[in-house]
């Protein structure tokens, strides 16, 4: 506009001439439009592969297969799980988050971890899961490392409830939900021992109520859970892969002493070995 309006004040551009350069004037101006939602558009897929390349990266990793052969299921008095002196930090932390853990888990325990928020407990759970690996330090399975057992082999034998922010319930079946981690589809027993571990957390009332039982679709578009109810549905999810040690990260934080009770006597009842983290 600052480039026609001399000759627009002059008068002396002609009609035709003034209605060409102000044509060409719109047509960039559409054109400059569309450069600037390309642009847009742009931005937001590179704000988007920032937040998803870390499990693009993650998915392109080989995966460690171990020698799963030399794996055998511990005697009710054979330690489980060995740690020595483990230290983890957290990338551009000066500070480790874990420094000097040691531990034995015996097959068969009971084990208790209290601790304020930000002392590392979390922590110790991702390094337990194989999710996080330590800085330095040893950390055993049945006498058998990572490498020996393998990434599969370790996630069998620990399974995880993580803590409710960390966790989620997928737009699907109900059933699903529970049995993701163990097999799908499910087999009449599967389905069978699903709803039985429900009943025992106190999740009948919520089958009953729901048209579809164990197949009504839950989520974001489906039936909507409470929170004690999600987290129930996360502790059944990890009680039913069956592994050799079940670690409960705050999973009891959001229920009621009664609720609570009756979860804890199903927690005990159905897991081999157990490893709950909570507030004290």
């Amino acid at each position: 506009m600052i480039g026609i309006a001399p000759s627009f004040i002059s008068g002396t551009a002609s009609t035709a001439a003034f209605a060409i350069a102000l044509g060409g004037i719109l047509l960039a101006f559409r054109s400059l439009q569309s450069l600037m939602i390309g642009l847009s558009y742009l931005g937001d897929a590179l704000i988007s592969w920032k937040q998803i390349a870390p499990l693009y990266q993650a998915s392109a990793n080989p995966e460690v297969t171990g020698l799963p052969e030399f794996a055998v299921k511990p005697s009710q008095d054979q330690t489980l799980i060995e740690a020595h002196n483990l230290i983890f930090r957290y990338q551009n932390r000066v500070e480790p988050t874990i420094r000097g853990c040691s531990l034995h888990i015996k097959a068969g325990d009971r084990i208790l971890l209290e601790g304020p928020s930000g002392g590392g407990k979390s922590t110790l759970t991702s390094l337990l899961t194989g999710l996080r690996l330590p800085e330095s330090g040893l950390l055993l399975i049945n006498g058998l490392d990572r490498q020996t057992l393998g990434e599969k082999g370790w996630r069998h034998r620990i399974t995880a409830a993580p803590q409710f922010h960390e966790n989620h319930v997928f737009t699907e079946a109900f059933a699903f939900n529970l049995l993701m981690g163990r097999r799908w589809p499910p087999n009449p027993d599967d389905l069978k021992e699903a709803e039985e571990i429900c009943h025992e957390l106190g999740l009948g009332e919520l089958l009953n109520r729901m048209p579809a039982g164990m197949m009504q679709t839950v989520g974001e578009t489906g039936w909507q859970l409470s929170h004690g109810e999600k987290s129930r549905l996360y502790i059944a999810r990890a009680l039913l892969q069956k592994s050799e040690l079940i670690v409960l990260d705050e999973s009891f934080a959001s229920l009621d002493p009664e609720t609570l009770a009756q979860s804890m006597l199903c927690v005990l009842k159905r897991a081999n070995t157990l490893f709950v983290i909570a507030h004290p």
